[in-house]
């Protein structure tokens, strides 16, 4: 007897897990026939079961994935899902948890849509930031498209009235059959190696979804994200879209409405310039103006009309003030000079020897040296005496000291 046994649950899941890591099982796309449909209203899921003539298989759309259903799904209705299979462990049923739906007939080719746009755009064929700006004034612009029909028509009349200085490259190309993917990728690396053009518009008129699945190829695709400058695309109607659209830098809903975006109305452009030609006409005769109403006033002033006058009168009275500010100065000056020697004689005469001589003092000189105290003295020395009006020569007699200690 086995001692290792699981569970049915344990089972459930493993078998579950090995469904969900078979790639294989992960995205599968799977056509039949509707039966047993049920809209669960109040969860938003929906619940069917999708047969053949000899089989069937459970499946559930949960909420997010039915709305974005473009259709809605009944009994008997042949449809193609694509999606992933997965078992319930519940009950240990698989099912097909469906993410898209399609009515067949167009469900093949839509579904082979929507795999080719996944895989670019995971690719980062379609993000913004590589969307590149339009030149402002085009000087060649490339146009693939089919060389009959009327988009090309209309293509060509628009650009020649909107923007004629430009030129007009025309690389005619089949836009659908099984040639026309080959001429389109074959014309856009022709324009690429020459570098003719500064912009290329690739399109075509309207037609059913088979009439425009070559805009849908990988390989175009890729060709168009590979070029070295922008790409408008214009393909079919305005509700029409294609790889190419997304690839593109700019999509234009119509032919003609590339043509408008391609290039800007040089009617436009000639308004414009004729509303700055009169603004700079209007800023020049302003400016002419003014420049001439300065000029006459600068004319009509005394300077100009007498100048030697006005310059000389206006020196001389700058010179007369220069002469008064400089005599005020001098006479300054010299009062104060004045004031200061007269200061400094009076001190000069209060020490002068003069005045002490004058009021009854002497002057005692000894060998010509001058004596101020008796202690250079001897009895006998012989001494001169200096008055005011005159000199004595005498002989020292006595000497008397006087007692000078003050205690």
């Amino acid at each position: 007897m086995q001692t290792n046994a699981i569970t049915v649950r344990q089972l459930n899941l493993y078998v579950r897990s090995l469904m969900e890591g078979d790639p294989r099982l992960c995205n599968i796309a799977v056509t039949g026939e509707i039966s047993n449909f049920k809209n669960h209203y109040a969860s938003g899921h929906l619940y069917f079961s999708l047969k053949s003539q000899d089989a069937a298989v459970r499946c559930v759309m949960f909420k997010t994935a039915a709305a974005r259903l473009k259709f809605p799904p009944r009994d008997g209705m042949q449809v193609i899902l694509r999606g992933r299979v997965s078992l319930y462990e519940k009950d240990g049923q698989y099912q097909l948890y469906a993410e898209e739906m399609y009515p067949a007939g167009i469900g093949d080719i839509a579904l082979q849509f929507e795999q080719i746009k996944q895989k670019l755009q995971k690719e980062g064929l379609f993000d913004a930031e590589n969307k590149r700006q339009l030149p402002k004034f085009p000087r060649k612009i490339a146009v693939v498209t089919s060389e009959t029909g009327a988009a090309v028509q209309d293509i060509l009349n628009i650009l020649a009235r909107r923007w004629p200085v430009a030129d007009i490259i025309m690389c005619p190309v089949s836009v659908q059959g099984e040639n026309a993917v080959p001429e389109m990728t074959e014309a856009l690396d022709r324009l690429y190696s020459a570098s003719v053009a500064d912009l290329i518009i690739i399109g075509r008129g309207g037609g059913s979804i088979e009439d425009l699945w070559a805009f849908n190829s990988e390989e175009l695709a890729r060709k168009i994200y590979e070029s070295p400058v922008p790409v408008i695309s214009a393909i079919g109607h305005e509700t029409d879209f294609t790889i190419c659209d997304f690839v593109a830098d700019l999509r234009a809903p119509t032919p003609s409405a590339a043509a408008e975006l391609a290039v800007p109305d040089i009617k436009d452009i000639i308004d414009n310039l004729d509303k700055q030609e009169a603004v700079l006409k209007n800023l020049l005769i302003s400016k002419y103006k003014l420049s001439k109403a300065r000029l006459e006033y600068c004319l009509n002033s005394a300077i100009f009309k007498n100048p030697k006058d006005s310059l000389l009168d206006r020196r001389y009275l700058e010179l007369d003030r220069i002469y008064d500010r400089l005599c005020g100065t001098v006479k300054t000056e010299l009062k104060n000079a004045s004031l200061k020697f007269a200061r400094l004689a009076a001190i000069l005469d209060g020490l002068s020897p003069l005045k002490a001589l004058s009021r009854g003092y002497a002057a005692v000189e000894k060998d010509g040296a001058a004596v101020n105290s008796v202690k250079v003295l001897n009895t006998g020395d012989n001494i001169a005496l200096t008055l005011s009006d005159g000199k004595l020569d005498c002989t020292v007699n006595e000497i008397v000291k006087e007692n000078t200690d003050v205690r």
